[in-house]
């Protein structure tokens, strides 16, 4: 009886073994599990503490570089000079900055550009010529980050930027609304200049009215036959284009307009320079 109960009792601490050890082996792999994951975490760490160390470094040596300060970079440089690395991270700095000024380069199209606030922006400048002549010069600051935007500038009140800007592509496609934009800053510059040339060589041609833009412009011929004055309105609609879409006259001869050589003087001011029409207009004696 006795021995019968000792089998069971031993019975029982062997289940019991059993169970204990069945517990003990996911116990232990679960905390090597643990203990892994706890050494990887470490790694990742300690990385991640490096990178920021390095980015520190390389922010503040291109922060000198883009405020262009020799002294500065040059004071910056002999402080990382016990880094093994620091050698690395003046070449990694030099890359970020030609990096930057590439990508605003490729954005403006090739534009004039230079870095403005430390780098953070651009200013383009926007040439403007007329006959091979220069004349203005404009320009946009823009800043780059997060969305290009026009910060300042010096464009004319009366040239429609902000419809330009919302017509072109601008965040994707800059190149577009700049090119847009030059063409209207040089048809301006080129009508104005033709309107000035109008008063220097033709005076006895009067503009009775012309507006900021030059896109409007009367002027009041003689006839030299028959001392008859007639108005002309040039109507430049396309303000991308320095010769008038439309052109009008205003007579007291009402069959003026009909005739032969005033149909061919519309023509030749519609493609010619104004100036240049009126010339040719006078030698062949249509205005005096």
């Amino acid at each position: 009886m006795e021995e019968s109960s000792m089998i069971g009792v031993l019975g029982h601490l062997s289940v019991l073994e059993d169970q204990a050890r069945k517990r003990k082996t996911p116990q232990q792999g679960r905390l090597k599990e643990l203990k892994d994951k706890v050494e990887a975490l470490k790694i990742q760490r300690d990385r991640l503490v490096a990178e920021i160390e390095i980015h520190k470094k390389l922010q503040k040596l291109r922060s000198s570089m883009d405020q262009e300060s020799t002294q500065e970079a040059k004071e910056t440089v002999e402080e990382m000079g016990e880094d093994p690395d620091s050698q690395v991270l003046q070449q990694m700095a030099k890359y970020s900055q030609l990096k930057d000024l590439l990508y605003a380069h490729h954005i403006t199209g090739g534009y004039n550009l230079v870095k403005t606030r430390q780098g953070k922006g651009v200013c383009i400048s926007l040439a403007t010529a007329y006959n091979g002549v220069f004349f203005e010069t404009y320009n946009l600051e823009l800043n780059l980050r997060p969305i290009i935007k026009i910060s300042r500038h010096n464009i004319p009140p009366f040239i429609p930027l902000k419809r330009l800007e919302e017509d072109s592509n601008f965040q994707t496609d800059l190149m577009v609304f700049l090119d847009t934009l030059s063409q209207h800053l040089n048809a301006y510059v080129g009508r104005k200049e033709q309107l000035r040339l109008v008063k220097v060589h033709h005076q006895s041609v009067e503009v009775m009215e012309s507006n900021a833009l030059c896109s409007i412009l009367v002027l009041m011929f003689t006839i030299p036959r028959v001392k008859m004055t007639v108005l002309c309105m040039l109507d430049y609609s396309d303000h991308t284009s320095c010769f008038p879409k439309r052109v009008s006259l205003e007579s007291e001869d009402m069959s003026l307009p009909e005739s032969e050589e005033w149909k061919k003087n519309c023509r030749l001011l519609m493609e010619t320079p104004v100036h240049q029409a009126l010339s040719a207009m006078r030698r062949m004696g249509s205005i005096v």
